[in-house]
């Protein structure tokens, strides 16, 4: 692997950040606004419907994991009419993401690029910027860039928070909620962030690599944007590849690009097991993980997502099953505990796995069935039912495997070829 810097962001371990073609191109000349305005000029002033053609013909969805269409976010404050918030939201509490941290890191100024043309087309004058706590690397990184800015006269000013960590605590309402002098966690919502958000005014909140597109785009017009993706989906996108473990990777390709390619540009074979999406993700088997495309109608034809990018290779010998009973224990562990699903649910469904991979029969199977009926589509946020669709893709693309440690047999951990 040639031309990649190494982002040291404090936890597990290093990443190696690929150069790139766009978001990540002359990060290898250091993070600086001289450095920055190399590749990338000084953004216009531009009127808010000017901003919103231009999200609107591109397509830009947020890369936070819903996949939500930026431009929509963007008209909602906007027909507001009120005095609007916005935030930078950089606080990757997903142990397999890097990608905003090593943005972050490697080139924040284009974030805040984005994030400067989006408050003046909303008249905002204060930009929120929140970060990982439990990432330290990461916030005198945002500082220094914030200081460079100051004193170059930008026209906006700065806020920057660090999370108190943990899976949940980068959830959109857990942000606001932690702005506001709360618990960072998540609480129920009956409006959309853009409708009513920070002390109920209309808060437009998007991770750090969607401001990042907003501002290539505007950089590079809709037509050079779209040169490289596909036609319903123009651009490109920021992977994090095993970025739970040593040897992550953050990667920068078009939209459309082959998993396969991404596993061989990472070094791993193709033909292997992948969680794609993440911790709230979906099982791939090798076959599909040979096949697939780094594209939303791609995925979606096997009920995945790319979510926030994540690509979790999993070695030959290891076992989805047992990997998933140890990410679902862990995930029961990071909720916030203030609602049943989350309370009650998720830790009967960490129980459930676990007793599954030790060989408990068709009954836990059964078990689990029942728990993924139950916690879907009841918590206050959205972690039940990520966790849900983790499990459930489990028991749909490893039916096989899940057959076998019913009878107490792991056919992966022995070698058995299925």
């Amino acid at each position: 692997m040639t031309g990649y810097v190494v982002a040291r962001a404090g936890y597990a371990s290093d990443i190696a950040v690929i150069v790139g073609q766009r978001l990540l191109s002359g990060i290898q000349h250091g993070p600086g606004l001289v450095e920055h305005r190399a590749t990338w000029a000084e953004p216009p002033h531009l009127p808010a419907r000017d901003l919103l053609a231009l999200l609107t013909t591109t397509q830009i969805r947020g890369r936070g994991g819903a996949g939500f269409p930026f431009a929509r976010k963007v008209a909602t404050a906007v027909e507001s009419g009120r005095r609007r918030v916005l935030v930078v939201n950089a606080s990757e509490g997903e142990p397999g993401s890097a990608k905003d941290s090593a943005l972050m890191m490697t080139a924040p100024h284009l974030v805040l690029d984005g994030a400067q043309i989006v408050a003046r087309a909303l008249g905002v004058k204060l930009i929120h910027v929140v970060v990982p706590g439990e990432r330290p690397a990461v916030l005198p990184c945002v500082e220094a860039a914030i200081a460079e800015r100051t004193e170059s006269g930008q026209g906006v000013r700065y806020e920057v928070v660090e999370t108190s960590g943990g899976f949940v605590g980068g959830q959109a309402r857990a942000v606001i909620e932690m702005l506001e002098g709360r618990e960072n966690l998540p609480v129920t919502a009956w409006e959309p962030e853009a409708v009513s958000g920070y002390r109920g005014r209309p808060t437009l909140l998007s991770n750090a690599e969607t401001f990042a597109q907003a501002a290539a785009l505007v950089a590079l017009g809709p037509g050079r944007f779209a040169a490289v993706g596909t036609a319903d989906e123009p651009g490109t996108t920021l992977l994090t590849v095993a970025g739970d473990g040593p040897g992550g990777v953050v990667l920068e390709v078009p939209l459309g690009t082959s998993l396969a390619e991404v596993l061989r540009l990472c070094g791993y074979e193709p033909d292997i097991t992948v969680l794609l999406g993440g911790y709230h993700g979906t099982w791939l088997a090798p076959h599909q993980a040979r096949t697939r495309r780094m594209s939303r109608a791609d995925l979606g034809a096997v009920g995945a997502t790319l979510g926030a990018g994540i690509v979790l290779p999993l070695d030959r010998r290891s076992c989805p099953v047992t990997l998933t009973a140890a990410v679902v224990d862990y995930l029961a562990g990071q909720s916030a505990r203030r609602c049943g699903p989350c309370k009650n649910g998720l830790p009967a469904l960490a129980e459930a796995c676990k007793r599954l991979a030790g060989g408990a029969g068709p009954d836990a199977t059964e078990r689990i069935d029942q728990l993924i009926g139950t916690v879907t589509g009841r918590g206050a946020c959205a972690h039940p039912d990520g966790t849900a669709r983790l499990v459930r893709s489990l028991l749909v693309n490893f039916a096989h495997e899940v057959t076998a440690h019913e009878r107490g047999f792991c056919e992966i951990a022995s070698g058995v070829t299925v």
